[in-house]
């Protein structure tokens, strides 16, 4: 018993560890994206804006997904256009 403890505390620290690095990712990429967009003219983030919204309509009308993930993903899209990080 005392093995499948340790190998499941084992499991939940590597899966944190997977976690950390996943975070650490998406911010940067974020950060990244922010940096771009910040250099870009308002003709440019409309166009942005357009070829986004088309994207997602494709992809939400080819696949099964549920309602809420996609408003979670274009409410994270409209912050990261909109409101970027400062």
């Amino acid at each position: 018993m005392k093995n499948l403890i340790a190998e499941l505390l084992i499991r939940l620290a590597e899966k944190e560890t997977e976690s950390k690095e996943l975070v650490a990712q998406v911010e940067a990429l974020e950060i990244v994206v922010t940096a771009l967009l910040r250099k870009t003219d308002a003709e440019q983030l409309r166009q942005i804006n357009e070829s986004i919204d088309s994207a997602i309509q494709t992809a939400s009308d080819g696949e099964q997904q549920h309602p809420e993930d996609l408003t979670l993903l274009q409410s994270y899209i409209q912050r990261l256009l909109n409101h970027p990080r400062q």
